[in-house]
């Protein structure tokens, strides 16, 4: 049997700090697999959903976007997905009589782990003005409210229309189109947390704002460099694909300011050898300081440009442009300023070029350590650089990787989740509903909290996701949502969206990814793009948590129906019936899914064109991938002060916080924590141990304090220290983000450590 959530909040004030670990996954990942899914689903259910994750006939898992490999396990996930399964598919239910006993000023003071533990949301729940109670509300009634505010706005941009990455295909492609017959762009999403610093560049350089990878390439790569990026707790599988390349004879450089346990070592629980003495994955760490890898990577073109015979000529030649631009700006780097901005060795640097030498094929995989720098785009462009100059790009077991964080957040964005529309996207829509869609940008995330702060938007629609807890700078965001008219989140369980809320709230209970989905015209599957974009079905197996539940298709087209009118010639009935004609319209909208149903029925699904990896075609401005020359840039700190990072612990996925230790990196029973590289620590008087107060410092003179944290002494890379989110994205200034993407720059925030009161 499942076990009972939590009744109080657990003590996290003493967290319990050992060794960190130096393998990932094994017989201790089984255990802890087993025990967290037993705890939530008792043991018939475990085996119902586990067995059913990621299979061609089952459902896609709801944690992370790595994709599948063409032969499957039988037990097809790993220790974090295992997790986001059983989470979701829990026994523990939220009903109306939880919340008559709860307010929500009560719940407003819990942590996000005990109210994520609660269980599953039953039934839509309205939170009247001035009220301090949710109270259970009919679907109709709920739809009226949102209609109430959405008509009562002097313009549909008052409106913010929010998108999470676990949202579907089909969802995501009406969500937009609703938000577009209401009149407004405004379709922020979680990509512009993370990966839209990656898109940015790539767009530019490659004409593709996406990966140019799949699965089989990693399997053929030489070398493969995983720069700004922990696998062993973000995308566990990717271990797995790690292993098979280094089987084949790839080597792997990991470049991280932290040493990552997954990296090091990886004991693959589904063979003999992976319970025993495991793989060694990494060739050569880099322990670089955080945003250092624009210099790195620049001195690293300079050097193969100055080897005879290094740069592919007739690439560069025929398919690329401004390559001498570029080539003067990489001829200027030097050795010293590039060693202070990495904090690398040179005869590290000496080491990484020749195993590049040796290599015909590189891909470069890079995740949040990239995207999150005030100057990322321009260092994810270098990376693009350093690709051109070898003809990396196009070439079978070469190319770009960068590493999607949630399991459908690079879907929806090819739905039409985006704030800033391409024209075709547009002219595409337009032609096949016979409305003209609305041209002006609309706001990405950080616009639109500056637009809800500033009373300029008025209605926040949330389709999944933990909103408040994902941005940044918390206390700015929550007041700027407390200024809202309304707020509306479609969620399967309970998070601090729900409790920091508008003048009025709704939180509208859906189905999750593990549930049969059941439609007026039979069982409905939905559809994902996984990171290296393959399209494939999911279908739910288990009877859904409530029967008050709706799909988010169905939610989606119900509220149409009722804000638009019954004469909106939008077939949302229709489409809320049968997916597949959805689908049937996604086809005629969006390249690549011609016979999306046709093609999608067929196991596995099938892989969406791109351009400079299936043909080296690049459909950028210039007909050509794009060298660039940005000046180099990386963060300098003052004296007395450390840049600090945000991440995940291990028991975590994005703002889901599963439980309170982190074993790879030795910590238990507790999440503020600050790693803080030992010799820092005694240059700042800091004893291992002690407890601090994270106040943030930029430019606008803002305190900005995240109290109580137990210092741990860690071998961090010097200067650099690191926090869990979302408890330090109090830290981060809301203004703070990277050129060009707008993303916000949660990965190098300048801190200084005073020593708690509490202490």
């Amino acid at each position: 049997m499942a076990t009972k959530p939590p009744q109080g909040d657990p003590v996290q004030d003493a967290p319990k700090v050992a060794e960190r670990k130096r393998t990932a996954a094994g017989l201790p990942a089984i255990g802890h697999t087993l025990r967290m899914a037993h705890q939530q689903m008792g043991v018939r259910r475990t085996a119902l959903t586990l067995l059913s994750v990621n299979q061609k006939d089952g459902f896609d898992c709801p944690g992370c976007a790595w994709p599948e490999p063409e032969h499957r396990h039988r037990a097809e996930f790993c220790e974090n997905g295992a997790k986001a399964v059983a989470e979701e598919a829990t026994l523990r239910r939220v009903t109306p009589e939880f919340f008559a006993a709860h307010p929500v000023s009560d719940l407003a003071r819990r942590s996000g782990y005990w109210l994520g533990q609660q269980g599953r949301l039953t039934h839509p729940m309205y939170l009247p003005e001035g009220a301090d109670h949710y109270e259970p509300v009919s679907w109709e009634r709920a739809f009226d409210i949102v209609a109430e505010e959405l008509t009562a706005l002097s313009s549909p941009d008052e409106a913010v229309f929010y998108t999470s990455g676990r949202t579907s295909n089909e969802a995501a492609f009406l969500h937009q189109l609703f938000a577009r017959k209401l009149g407004t762009n405004n379709l922020p999403d979680c990509s512009n947390m993370c990966h839209e610093s990656s898109g940015s560049a790539l767009s530019e350089t490659i004409g593709v704002g996406k990966g140019s990878v799949l699965l089989e390439d990693l399997y053929r790569a030489d070398l493969i460099v995983v720069a700004g990026q922990n696998p062993g707790t973000n995308h566990p599988r990717m271990l797995s694909a790690l292993e098979k390349a280094k089987a084949n004879g790839a080597r792997v450089v990991s470049v991280n300011p932290l040493p990552e346990a997954g990296l090091e070592r990886f004991k693959n629980p589904q063979t003999p050898k992976g319970l025993t003495a495991g793989t060694a994955l990494t060739d050569l760490f880099l322990q670089i300081r955080i945003g250092g890898d624009q210099a790195l990577f620049r001195l690293l073109n300079k050097l193969v440009l100055d080897t005879p015979g290094a740069v592919d000529e007739e690439f560069v030649r025929e398919h690329t442009h401004g390559f001498e631009e570029f080539a003067r700006a990489a001829r200027a780097a030097d050795w010293e300023s590039t060693l202070a901005a990495t904090g690398l060795a040179r005869e590290d640097v000496e080491r990484f070029l020749r195993m590049v030498l040796d290599s015909e094929r590189i891909v470069v995989c890079w995740a949040m350590g990239l995207t999150q720098h005030k100057h990322s785009v321009p260092m994810i462009r270098e990376i693009v650089n350093f690709l051109l100059l070898r003809g990396n790009i196009g070439r079978p077991g070469a190319g770009v990787c960068p590493v999607r964080g949630h399991s459908n957040v690079q879907g929806d964005r090819t739905m039409g989740i985006f704030e800033r529309p391409a024209p075709a996207f547009l002219d595409a829509l337009e032609r096949e509903f016979g409305f003209a869609p609305p041209r002006e940008h609309g706001y990405d995330v950080v616009r639109a909290i500056r637009a809800l702060r500033d009373g300029e938007a008025k209605v926040f629609f949330a389709m999944g996701g933990n909103f408040v807890s994902a941005s940044p700078d918390t206390e700015v965001t929550e007041a700027a949502m407390r200024r809202a008219r309304l707020t509306v989140h479609v969620s399967t369980k309970l998070n601090r969206s729900h409790v920091v809320t508008g003048a009025r709230a709704l939180i509208l209970p859906t189905l999750g990814r593990t549930e049969r989905d059941l439609q007026a015209s039979g069982e409905q599957f939905v559809t994902v793009e996984d990171s290296m974009g393959m399209v494939h079905a999911s279908r739910g197996r288990l009877e859904p948590a409530s029967p008050h539940l709706l799909s988010e298709p169905a939610i989606v087209c119900r509220l149409a129906r009722r804000v638009l009118g019954a004469e909106d010639d939008v077939p949302w009935e229709e489409f809320e019936k049968d997916y597949a004609a959805v689908r049937d319209r996604i086809a005629r909208v969006v390249p690549g899914f011609e016979d999306f149903n046709a093609r999608v029925a067929r196991p596995g699904g099938f892989a969406l064109p791109h351009a400079p990896r299936d043909e080296r075609r690049f459909p950028t401005a210039t007909g050509k991938a794009n060298f660039t020359a940005a000046p180099v840039e990386y963060p300098h700190l003052p004296e007395g002060r450390l840049l600090l990072q945000t991440l995940r612990s291990h028991d975590q996925y994005n703002t889901t916080v599963y439980g309170l230790d982190d074993r790879y990196r030795g910590i238990r029973n507790g999440r503020r924590v600050v790693l803080v590289n030992p010799d820092d620590a005694r240059e700042l008087k800091l004893a291992d141990g002690s407890y601090v107060d994270l106040v943030g410092e930029w430019k606008d003179g803002v305190e900005r304090r995240a109290p109580g944290f137990r210092v741990v002494h860690y071998p961090t890379a010097r200067g650099c220290a690191a926090a869990y989110y979302p408890e330090t994205n109090v830290l981060v200034p809301l203004d703070a983000t990277a050129d060009v993407s707008n993303t916000p720059a949660s990965k190098s925030v300048v801190v200084r450590l005073e020593q708690s009161a509490t202490d």
